[in-house]
């Protein structure tokens, strides 16, 4: 729903005058391909007081997120516990973005596996090793090695997935 990666990239592009782009992701996490000096930049930036509330809504997400909720009941889960800093900033993006998705209906957590649903999307492998329903790996640069999960690349996908 929400484009933190490239986010976090441009912050540092524009911090360290870099060039990284997604290509050079190939799947790695963006942690891999920086300095180990410079990973307190990475931290800063997730930690700062806007950067979860300036990320760019994810193509589609938006019209995909309103038809589901004709269909399905939807929850947003959010590994907030990742980055405590995060909890209001998400909150606010999510109003501001999906107002349609009550309160109610978000979920902080840490570890995902904790949700009982039938579906989880989600870019980190890791959220859907213990979860009980289907876990769709949502496309990244540093997943795309990955096997084992069906695959949605975009937001689309998951409209064709889910909606027809």
């Amino acid at each position: 729903m929400a484009d933190a990666l490239g986010e976090h990239i441009r912050r540092y592009n524009r911090d360290f005058q870099a060039g990284i782009s997604l290509a050079d992701l190939d799947g790695k996490w963006l942690w891999e391909v920086v300095a180990a000096d410079r990973h307190d930049a990475l931290q800063g930036y997730l930690d700062s007081d806007d950067f979860f509330e300036s990320l760019e809504v994810m193509p589609d997400a938006q019209r995909v997120i309103r038809k589901l909720q004709q269909n399905y009941e939807v929850f947003i889960a959010t590994a907030a516990m990742e980055v405590p800093a995060s909890f209001a900033q998400k909150f606010r993006w999510l109003a501001r973005h999906f107002p349609s998705i009550q309160p109610s209906h978000i979920v902080y957590c840490g570890d995902k596996g904790i949700l009982n649903a039938d579906f989880l999307i989600d870019d980190n492998p890791r959220q859907l090793r213990r979860f009980q329903g289907e876990g769709i790996l949502y496309t990244s640069p540093h997943n795309i090695h990955v096997q084992g999960y069906r695959r949605v690349n975009h937001w689309l996908d998951v409209e064709k997935l889910f909606l027809n």
